[in-house]
């Protein structure tokens, strides 16, 4: 083992964090044993591994959006090629944790739109759901297929100083980024044939398969053969790459609003063969452009009178429209809650302590701590509008103070989580960089599958917390082990 003390000698871990290779010891942790003694054999063609990722990348426009760079409008999604590792028995864990938790979460959905026990019982505040500007009104009482609110989620997970797995937040409207999983795998492939049956890695390129099966299965229209569209808000969003992905990939139709009419309070895709009718509509546009007749008035993104063909039972549309109530960051707080409410059980998984602003006393104790807190606007996604308080100026920590005090309510405070840290390959070395880790669940009328990986995102800048693409960040390929 001299030769890969040699290769690991100038990788040192980060103080006080979860290192995912490295055990207290400093010893390498058995599941990375065999990818680590890999690396040393082909240590002089890891170089050339790592361009022939890029170009891969480039060549196949594996690509994503960042709305603010002023940068142009794609960029191609860093790499890197070292894979982050999860043991059978970490995933098993997991997956029992993810299974709850929205089995819970979906229960809560239903509840809240037709008969509200939760909030009769007060063990969430009625103000908290009728604030959220996600809870869509127009959902109450609307029965929707199967009672399947939420058919995919992504559940973002990291893991604190001493190994122990929290759920940073819970991803039920338009979960993103699968395709990168897909692709991630794919590519690692190409690096290292050998190495992935060689571990005993578990697959991940049965989720489109799955994907497809439940969809069909949402059909109203008891036919062989229903139309399943995938609908775009089109080439300038941040994931159309993976809705072009996703699409191909199930072998139906991208379309954008444009592409749809509407009918009798049916949906049909124009097609060169004339009008055809569609049966289930996996959207990637938000609620508030889905229906111009309901919703933003100003829409061009959806189609006018979807949401009536969606009442009459016309048209399945996933996920659920109204979800963003679920998912909302104030409301996450509750999450174990309802897992004791609607299940009876403990949560497997933890919540990351929350504090709600609109509440005086959380309020002021942040304030007071804010150095130590990370800031977030209850609905925001994507690293946007966040305030990471140990690295903010006080200039910056005033001027946020101030927005919170104009609505608190849109507002929640988490303390700084030292992510785990995994080894990333900068330069011809290995380096420690924070990650998280994205699992993406598939809830259909058999029940609840989850493909045994998911996008392990990763703070590419030294010392930073801040995984998202948007802000930076990278991804990496996620390997969960065979017994």
């Amino acid at each position: 083992m001299a030769e890969v003390s040699d290769f690991l000698e100038k990788y040192v871990p980060d103080l006080g964090v979860w290192d995912e290779m490295l055990c207290e010891k400093k010893q390498i942790r058995s599941s990375y044993a065999n990818v680590i003694n890999y690396l040393v054999k082909e240590a002089e063609d890891l170089n050339k591994k790592e361009e022939l990722a890029k170009r891969l990348f480039m060549s196949q426009g594996i690509t994503f959006t960042v709305y603010d760079s002023g940068e142009g409008i794609e960029k191609i999604f860093p790499f890197d090629m070292i894979p982050r590792i999860i043991t059978a028995t970490e995933w098993d864990f997991i997956e029992r944790g993810i299974k709850q938790r929205l089995k819970a979460l979906n229960l809560f959905l239903k509840d809240v739109y037709h008969n509200r026990f939760i909030l009769d019982d007060g063990v969430i505040p009625r103000e908290m759901i009728y604030s959220c500007p996600h809870y869509i009104r127009e959902m109450y009482q609307l029965p929707v297929p199967k009672d399947i609110y939420v058919h995919i989620a992504g559940i973002d997970l990291i893991r604190d100083h001493d190994g122990t797995f929290y759920v940073l937040e819970d991803n039920l409207r338009t979960p993103s980024g699968v395709s990168y999983m897909l692709e991630n795998r794919e590519i690692t492939k190409r690096l290292f044939p050998d190495l992935l049956p060689q571990c005993r890695v578990r697959s991940v390129t049965e989720y489109p398969e799955i994907l497809y099966k439940n969809l069909v299965a949402l059909s109203p229209r008891q036919i062989s053969n229903p139309t399943v569209i995938l609908l775009s808000p089109g080439i300038y969003n941040s994931a159309y790459f993976e809705h072009t992905t996703l699409a191909r990939l199930m072998g139906v139709e991208l379309v954008e609003g444009r592409d749809l009419v509407m009918d009798n309070h049916k949906v049909y895709m124009k097609t060169t063969k004339g009008l055809q009718q569609v049966d289930v509509i996996y959207r990637r546009v938000d609620d508030e452009y889905l229906d111009p007749l309901v919703f933003n008035p100003g829409s061009v993104l959806g189609v006018a009178g979807i949401m009536s063909a969606y009442r009459q039972g016309n048209v399945a549309i996933v996920n659920a429209v109204g979800n963003g109530v679920a998912d909302d960051k104030a409301i996450y707080s509750y999450v174990p809650e309802m897992i004791r409410y609607y299940l009876n059980e403990e949560p497997l998984l933890k919540n990351v302590p929350t504090y709600k602003l609109e509440n005086a006393d959380e309020r002021e104790y942040v304030f007071k701590n804010i150095d130590t807190m990370v800031v977030k606007k209850t609905n925001g996604s994507g690293g946007y509008g966040m305030l990471m308080g140990q690295s903010a100026t006080q200039q910056e920590i005033e001027e946020y103070k101030l927005e919170i005090l104009k609505d608190p309510r849109q507002f929640i405070a988490q303390p700084t989580i030292n992510l785990s840290a995994a080894p990333c390959y900068f330069n011809g070395k290995l380096n420690p960089r924070r990650i998280d880790l994205r699992p993406f669940a598939l809830c259909g009328p058999d029940g609840i599958t989850i493909v045994p990986g998911g996008l392990t995102r990763v703070a590419l800048k030294e010392g930073s917390l801040v995984v998202n693409s948007s802000q930076g960040g990278g991804s990496k390929d996620t390997w969960v082990l065979a017994e």
